[in-house]
């Protein structure tokens, strides 16, 4: 007898509006539904007992869990190809909850160097006071075998990195983790798991600001991270205990932003390569920074293991420290369609000055090692017509 054929794996665009949803029957209704509420009804204290025992399973309170934000880490674990995932409360809760879930006093940590600026605070001045060490790497990995001693436990990378869009090589970064026996983590939140799927490439964890291109929209602080099943456990262990778990209004709002999410990237990818080409030949720009312009040191890299390249890149103005920096202040005073703003990845294009926002108290020396100049401008480029935002970037560099 004929075998019925293995279905196909679906693709992230259907994935991103059908995962972690049943919605079939009479009167089932299409939108997701938020359980506003704290807490929820034991049937007996006999089942009070059993769940007390961990001999059954059920929400209790939504500290622990709560229906809506088990749509949120169907959907993500689906779109990063994950055994389990679990939103929080941030990104940075992610990050942390997910570094403090498998570290302890003595361990030691090797980072990439060009990550963003409140990871790397995360990293320089909380995990030292509990007796966790921090080794920085660069991201092209140069020298990481010397890094490596007993003690070393998680190597954390983020590529594209923020601001200056360098990228670390997935397959290579997940093998040395492997061959050390150390638990890889990378911060996926400019690629999104539309562009790349990190644990493809033998990654532990991938981790995400879900208040960027995940919810897509700016209306919603949030962070996920996605992986081994038991490495996910853990890590919702440590997040219920430490209170960094996601309100369902803010799960119910990143539901609603994925849903988009495939088209929006795919729309946003081809608006930034119009901008960076605009931006890469005028003459008041020093360098740009765009994995997908061939003068990208990255670029290959980029087609190597991105589906696009993304809607995120960064600029610097000619001149010496003081011009450029002064020509920067002017030209983010004088966008009228890009918004001066932090954040990235939502439907409206945004300019900033990592200097003064992402990348905020740290040494010149810290800045240079991430990348960032005064003059350093980070673009996220939205939905809006490219011409338009193009225009827009004429007149305030005139």
């Amino acid at each position: 007898m004929k075998q019925p054929a293995k279905p196909k794996r679906l693709a992230d665009a259907t994935l991103a509006i059908h995962a972690g949803e049943e919605r079939t029957g009479l009167g089932v209704p299409v939108g997701v539904s938020i359980a506003r509420t704290s807490n929820f009804t034991f049937e007996s204290t006999e089942t009070m007992k059993l769940l007390a025992e961990g001999k059954t399973s059920a929400y209790i309170y939504t500290r622990e869990g709560n229906p809506t934000l088990e749509v949120a880490e169907k959907k993500i674990a689906a779109l990063e190809r994950a055994e389990a995932a679990i939103v929080a409360a941030s990104g940075s809760a992610a990050i942390s909850g997910a570094l403090l879930s498998v570290l302890r006093a003595g361990d030691e940590v090797i980072a990439t160097r060009q990550i963003y600026g409140g990871s790397y605070r995360l990293l320089r001045d909380f995990l030292p006071k509990y007796g966790i060490s921090v080794r920085f790497v660069e991201a092209g990995l140069a020298g990481i075998e010397r890094m490596v001693s007993p003690r070393t436990k998680v190597l954390y990378v983020e590529t594209p990195t923020n601001p200056a869009l360098r990228l670390v090589d997935l397959r290579k970064a997940a093998a040395f983790a492997k061959e050390w026996d150390l638990i890889s983590m990378v911060d996926n939140t400019f690629a999104s798991p539309v562009l790349q799927k990190p644990l493809e490439y033998g990654f532990d964890v991938v981790l995400h600001s879900g208040s960027k291109y995940l919810s897509g929209h700016s209306d919603v602080i949030a962070g996920a991270a996605a992986g081994r099943a038991a490495l996910i456990q853990q890590m919702r262990r440590t997040l219920v205990g430490l209170g960094g778990t996601m309100d369902p209004e803010a799960a119910f709002l990143l539901i609603r932003g994925m849903k988009t999410l495939e088209v929006r990237v795919e729309r946003q990818c081809e608006n930034a390569m119009k901008v960076a080409k605009f931006l890469a030949g005028h003459p008041k720009v020093a360098r740009m920074h765009y994995p997908g312009l061939a003068s990208h040191p990255d670029h290959a890299l980029a087609k190597r293991q991105m589906r696009r390249f993304g809607a995120m890149m960064a600029f610097e103005f000619k001149g010496d420290a003081k011009k450029s920096l002064a020509a920067a202040r002017r030209f983010c005073d004088r966008v009228r369609i890009f918004l001066l703003a932090a954040s990235l990845g939502g439907t409206e294009s945004l300019v900033v000055l990592p200097i003064y926002t992402s990348h905020v108290n740290m040494s010149a020396e810290e800045l240079r090692g991430a990348g960032v100049q005064p003059s350093t401008v980070r673009i996220s480029v939205g939905l809006e017509d490219p011409n338009d935002l193009i225009r827009d970037l004429q007149q305030a560099l005139a």
